[in-house]
Parts: C-alpha cells; sequence; structure tokens
C-alpha cells in the first residue's frame, strides 16, 4: 500500500493489489498507450490528462475504462490491464478508483469527444508535470507516476 497527500492535499491510498477497496468501483481512470506513445485527452477545464470517468448505472469497471477511451479518445483497446485501485478520502467524500493500463491500437475520430478535445499523443509525460500548468489535477497526483512505474515495470 502506498499513501501520500494529493494535489487537493487529501489522503490517497494506492495498491496495486485486486480491488482491495471494493469490487464494485463507481470511477476509473485509464494510462493509455497507442504505438509507443502516452494517450492522453484535453479535457476542456482542466486540461491534458489520461482518459477517466464515472461508471455508469448497469455498467462494470472494466466496461467504463473501454468506452471511456473510447469517448475521449477514439482509442480502440485492444488489451486492457487492471493493475490497481485507490482511494480518495476527500474532504466532504472519498472516492475510489480502477487504475489500468490500455493498449490503444487504432485512433478513430468521432463526431464529439464530450467534455475534451479529443487525443493527444506523448513520446514521455515530462518530468515538471506536478507544476505544469497544462496538465490536470490528475496528473499531478502521485497515482500517475506510481502507475507509470508499474507499467514499465510489468508491461
Amino acid at each position: 500500500m502506498i499513501t501520500f497527500s494529493d494535489f487537493y492535499n487529501n489522503k490517497v491510498q494506492l495498491s496495486f493489489q485486486d480491488h482491495p477497496f471494493s469490487k464494485d468501483p463507481k470511477h476509473v481512470l485509464v494510462i493509455c498507450r497507442h504505438r509507443g506513445k502516452w494517450l492522453l485527452t484535453k479535457h476542456k477545464e482542466r486540461g491534458l490528462e489520461f482518459p477517466g470517468g464515472k461508471v455508469e448505472p448497469g455498467e462494470i469497471a472494466n466496461d467504463a475504462a473501454v468506452r471511456e477511451v473510447m469517448e475521449e479518445t477514439g482509442g480502440v483497446v485492444t488489451k486492457l490491464h487492471y493493475i490497481g485501485q485507490y482511494f480518495v478520502d476527500g474532504k466532504k467524500d472519498y472516492v475510489i478508483k480502477n487504475l489500468y493500463f490500455a493498449e490503444v491500437n487504432e485512433l478513430k475520430e468521432q463526431p464529439t469527444y464530450y467534455e475534451t478535445d479529443g487525443p493527444v499523443l506523448l513520446l514521455e509525460i515530462p518530468e515538471n508535470v506536478r507544476f505544469n500548468s497544462s496538465y490536470s489535477f490528475i496528473m499531478k497526483d502521485r497515482i500517475i507516476e506510481h502507475g507509470i512505474g508499474y507499467i514499465t515495470k510489468n508491461f
């Protein structure tokens, strides 16, 4: 278990074990690769981030992860790997998210990318991402750092 404070100073617990906080999480975050590059999306308000969002009613988290990648980037997920789960103890409530690694083989242009401006491909995530205003608060949390470390080591 890895524990730290997030961008908003909330306590975060990250585990690479099998669903340590909930078997039925309501949120997903998907770290994506497409042809040797990191696949992000540009959220219209928050900035650059990996795709993710809420699990819709009647949907399971794995399906939400694939849907969010398609909706926000047009990415067709060929392999989806559950890599962990994290718990954010917020000021008013808590959030539990499944963390995934998705291998994307194709980007399909979408009529809408919903709350985002579509796909963004990067060779690497900048080391100064925590201090770069182009990136979402989601990218500034150590979840991404630890997630990419796990992916690099295991895939």
